[in-house]
């Protein structure tokens, strides 16, 4: 198959770059049980990518949860600095990350979380996280007016690097089906590298499809091979 050539690449953090999906599964789970409710995949797969309003939303009609919007959050929030102090990363990311900054491509994390959440995330991978040229936290920027999969995320991504390379010089880099159908709504080309319980029916509309970053060779996309 051939795919277009690129010159920046941006990535998705949760579930892509830092292992927090069974994090967020926890506290979603903990959070409808309370109510006799039940997280389940159905739903997980309707909030995997969302931006935080957009997640409470979902739930709170989804499992027809007796509280506020505002409530929700509140507490969604202080589980979160609770249980994503440390995720680990994911399976190749490192590698990944480090050799496009050390061949001098362009990239950036596009992310559905709050400022704040990123710093909790993040703090014991500095390391990591400085390779990138910015951040965008879709649920704290004033620029992204709507959460994936509605392609504002990517495209003021895009925007922030220096050169602001057209959207089809942008590669996204995904785990989550409604951040796939943003990057491509926005008319980028979008790697998925999706849970095991994502239907083959999510996974169709992406790009190419792998079952690691380990497995992503930067060639297929006109960018410098692994040596």
């Amino acid at each position: 198959m051939q795919f277009k050539p690129v010159t920046h690449v941006i990535f998705d953090m949760d579930g892509l770059l830092l292992e927090s999906e069974s994090a967020y599964e926890r506290i979603l789970g903990s959070m409808t049980e309370k109510f006799g409710k039940q997280y389940t995949l159905d739903i997980k797969l309707k909030v995997l990518g969302t931006a935080e309003p957009e997640t409470a939303s979902i739930i709170i009609r989804e499992c027809q949860l007796p509280i506020s919007h505002e409530e929700f959050l509140v507490e969604y929030r202080a589980k979160m600095k609770e249980e994503l102090k440390n995720p680990m990363l994911m399976p190749g990311a490192e590698k990944l990350v480090e050799h496009l900054s050390k061949k001098g491509v362009p990239i950036a994390v596009a992310t559905s979380s709050s400022m704040d959440s990123y710093e909790i995330k993040t703090q014991n991978h500095r390391n990591l996280f400085k390779y990138f040229n910015h951040v965008v936290c879709a649920s704290s920027d004033p620029e992204v007016e709507h959460g994936k999969p509605a392609p504002d995320i990517f495209l003021v991504c895009a925007s922030r690097f220096p050169d602001k390379p057209s959207a089809s010089k942008c590669l996204v880099l995904e785990d989550a089906p409604n951040g796939v159908k943003g990057a491509l709504a926005a008319g980028m080309q979008a790697v998925l590298v999706p849970a095991e319980e994502v239907s083959d029916e999510l996974r169709k509309p992406a790009t190419l499809v792998i079952k690691s970053l380990e497995d992503f060779k930067p060639e297929l996309f006109g960018l410098p091979p692994f040596e």
